[in-house]
């Protein structure tokens, strides 16, 4: 975030000296909503695979439910949840086992890098990929 405000500053500084006056600020940029989605075991043959998500002005990408996705993920944001945060480690979950199926989630969401892994080993994971569906798929048990 202090690079584009360098470079502003700089630009500024720069127009300044050789006469030009102050010239206005450079937008901050941000990165794209970009993800990868990584999913392993899941049950659906289809579902399988690494997909890539842009969520934006135009959801897209490899993904197979991009609008969908960026939807839900958008969801989750405006209310204030981090939809990609683990599981408390102090948090207590019931002993259910929901299958091998595995994911990674990996990116840029909303200004931010994303590096978070999923899975259905208890309750609570398995909540946890249920409440991200569509972004992560329907699995077999």
């Amino acid at each position: 975030m202090l690079r584009p405000l360098l470079l502003a500053s700089l630009a500024t500084a720069a127009s300044t000296a050789i006469g030009l006056g102050a010239l206005p600020p450079l937008p901050l940029l941000s990165a794209p909503d970009s993800l990868t989605v990584s999913i392993e075991r899941s049950g659906h043959q289809e579902a399988d695979g690494t997909f890539e998500l842009r969520c934006g002005a135009s959801p897209g990408g490899t993904h197979p439910a991009a609008e969908n996705a960026c939807k839900r993920l958008a969801q989750l944001t405006q209310a204030g949840d981090d939809p990609f945060a683990p599981v408390p480690a102090d948090q207590m979950c019931t002993e259910q086992y929901g299958g091998p199926a595995t994911a990674r989630i990996t990116g840029n969401w909303q200004g931010r890098a994303v590096d978070a892994r999923f899975s259905r080993a208890n309750g609570c994971e398995i909540d946890r990929w249920e409440n991200l569906r569509p972004v992560l798929p329907r699995v077999k048990g």
